[in-house]
């Protein structure tokens, strides 16, 4: 650093005295702290990085005052903590601070909200799975209108729908927007005509507006949220999922995951480079697992209790059992046994870790029933795209549905007018409440309506559902999607 006052000889070194002696050791220049990265150079220094880093954002600021490149004098520059930075503004932020600060998109709710962590927010790829009549496209259409509005509910932008199954449903967009108590009483509320429709058959016209039309869109309409509902339609349709390593179908295969992650690549630039969140539906499959074949009893009852205790105790009894003995232990450890690593071959299993990315798996059952439990370990599923795609995205939430079986004995009822005259307002358990209702014969365990969890798989913004947890219940109502019940709930 001898070249610093011969460089810059209006440069205040006194508040950089205890870097300079570090810097003039390792022979660093003033040419060093402009060009190279401040990570490289505290490391060949030993020095703090955001000591470095400021000290060669000071340079940069005096030199660009000197030659008329700043309006402003280099003296405004403040070291923060320093006398001269009396309110710290030029401190970090806390990340309660950054939180409350940070734009995101609502969904309208305070449960769904919280849930999420305030929102979508700009700049990620997040992805909405679920399978069909899970409110995939319900979510997706009220983020549409809720991006128009100004902050804290959206960004005052534009938005863009883009479809590869269905055009955009114009009639259900209205119903929210003249149903939610929000949009239709605010003061600028959102238009349909600010969204952006585009609709995409096949792949090929996929790929033609992922990389011509759309970056242009962008940039002339100032497009805060971008919808592509759904991402798997067209790869579902044109690609197999056959699991041969040879032939045509594996070409096809690498094909799409090559394709996979340009497309992902780009939608991340594009949200990058525009400010602008990215939304993508995607459908699932379902997963079947290996079943172990249960332990064949020995003797025969009706009773469950009985059944139950004989099962437990052929289990103890088949464990091995190892005598006390006084000899002592082995200095070597002994050769893990065929049930651990069989133990061990289970964990590390793509059925057994699938659950930390996929959504399903890792909750537990609506209820306790053993018939139920067992039919519901069976009902996992998978979203589409695999782990390739899983790779390219930063936020996956599952929407999961399930059938509550607490149905009441069931009486022949008149249906009211209140809930017929108005049908399209009607929730989708209002709606299978009146189907049930209308039905003569008596069943125990019959149906009663779908039950909807919205459930953070993983997002580097918020906290993912943990083992055991469901998330927070949600309906489907006229203004969109609204929480029924508490966050991060075990109990159905």
């Amino acid at each position: 650093m001898t070249d610093l006052l011969s460089t810059v000889p209006t440069f205040p070194t006194k508040s950089y005295a205890h870097l300079i002696p570090s810097l003039e050791q390792h022979l660093i220049t003033t040419t060093d702290l402009l060009t190279l990265d401040a990570v490289d150079i505290a490391k060949r220094s030993r020095l703090p990085v955001l000591d470095v880093r400021r000290l060669a954002n000071h340079i940069t600021v005096v030199l660009q005052a000197q030659l008329g490149l700043r309006v402003d004098n280099e003296q405004n520059f403040e070291i923060p903590g320093s006398p001269g930075d009396k309110d710290g503004s030029n401190l970090r932020n806390t990340g309660n601070a950054l939180f409350k600060e940070w734009p995101t998109i609502s969904t309208l709710d305070p449960d769904l909200d919280t849930v999420l962590g305030g929102g979508i927010p700009p700049g990620y790829i997040t992805e909405i799975a679920g399978e069909s009549g899970a409110g995939k496209t319900q979510l997706l259409l009220t983020l549409l209108l809720t991006a128009q509005l100004p902050p804290p509910h959206g960004f005052s932008r534009r938005t863009c729908y883009i479809s590869t199954e269905h055009a955009l449903p114009t009639t259900r967009l209205s119903q929210i927007l003249s149903t939610n108590p929000i949009l239709k009483s605010h003061p600028s509320p959102p238009s349909l005509q600010k969204i952006l429709t585009l609709q995409t058959p096949d792949l090929e016209s996929q790929e033609h507006i992922l990389n011509f039309q759309l970056p242009v869109a962008l940039e002339r309409y100032d497009i805060g949220l971008l919808v592509i509902d759904s991402i798997a339609a067209n790869f579902r349709a044109e690609t197999s999922s056959s699991t041969t390593t040879t032939g045509p179908q594996a070409q096809a295969l690498a094909h799409r995951s090559t394709e996979l992650v340009r497309i992902g690549h780009l939608l991340r630039n594009l949200a990058r480079k525009h400010n602008c969140a990215v939304v993508v539906a995607n459908q699932v499959a379902d997963r079947f697992t290996p079943l172990s074949p249960p332990r064949p009893s020995t003797t025969t009852t009706n009773n469950p209790s009985q059944r139950a205790f004989s099962s437990f105790a052929e289990q103890f009894n088949s464990s091995p059992q190892q005598p006390p003995s006084s000899s002592p232990l082995p200095s070597t450890p002994a050769a893990p046994s065929p049930q651990q690593n069989t133990s061990l071959n289970t964990i590390l299993s793509l059925d057994h870790q699938q659950r930390f990315f996929t959504g399903w798996g890792d909750a537990p059952p609506l209820f306790s029933s053993s018939s139920y439990t067992h039919n519901h370990n069976l009902n996992l599923k998978t979203p589409s795209l695999g782990l390739v795609w899983a790779n390219q995205i930063a936020c996956r939430i599952a929407l999961v549905k399930e059938l509550s079986f607490h149905a009441p004995p069931i009486q022949a009822h008149q249906p009211s007018s209140s809930s017929n005259a108005h049908p399209h307002l009607q929730s989708q358990s209002e709606r299978d409440g009146d189907e049930r209702e209308r039905t003569t014969e008596r069943v125990e365990w019959a149906p009663r309506y779908w039950r909807r969890w919205m459930r953070v798989v993983f997002a580097p913004w918020v906290r993912g559902v943990g083992e055991g947890e469901k998330g927070v219940e949600f309906e489907i109502w006229g203004g969109g999607l609204r929480g029924v019940g508490l966050v991060g709930g075990r109990d159905g």
